[in-house]
């Protein structure tokens, strides 16, 4: 059960309620880790920080960033992040059958995607390592260290989402991801 309501853009804080406005535009409604994120505007404006440097300044294509996403949405047991990844995973090109691959660990037929998702995975799961190996093994897939340095930001964002919700329990409101354990 969740620990706090929703808020919608009338009743959110009033710094809160401009910034649902433009989720809103993106998103096409209110989700409702947004929606929860308002009570505190200063938290809903470093979501809104990260999330629009990205898009300003970031280099990896949809894809790429919601297979990140879904791997560290994995890693931390995310059901909301897990499930609002599949749905955008599936519109950035992703089959459903490659979110689940992706979720469980595994590398899947792109083998350059997986080598990036692996230092993801790593970085989240280890408290911000990555393995020699695994940087290793990206490199050698043909990730330059630039975008082995983006890689941290889309880390870094998306530990900010999943520990949101399971702080405040937010109630899922998109499709929820299929099982990964069949």
């Amino acid at each position: 059960m969740p620990r706090i309501p929703v808020h919608t853009i009338d009743s959110a804080p009033a710094a809160g309620g401009e910034i649902l406005r433009r989720l809103q535009k993106r998103f096409g409604r209110v989700l409702n880790i947004h929606g929860g994120m308002a009570h505190s505007p200063v938290v809903l404006e470093a979501y809104a920080g990260i999330t629009g440097a990205i898009a300003d300044h970031g280099t990896f294509d949809a894809r790429t960033r919601e297979a990140i996403a879904l791997a560290v949405g994995a890693v931390n047991a995310c059901a909301y992040c897990q499930s609002a990844h599949t749905v955008s995973a599936k519109v950035s090109g992703l089959t459903v059958e490659e979110t689940v691959v992706i979720r469980r660990g595994e590398a899947g037929d792109d083998v350059k995607l997986a080598a990036l998702v692996q230092v993801a995975r790593e970085i989240a799961g280890e408290i911000g390592e990555a393995s020699d190996a695994a940087w290793d093994e990206a490199v050698a897939q043909g990730w330059t260290d630039t975008e082995l340095t983006e890689v941290f930001v889309h880390v870094a964002l998306n530990l900010y989402t999943n520990y949101f919700n399971h702080y405040v329990r937010t109630e899922l409101d998109v499709p929820a991801a299929p099982d990964i354990d069949d």
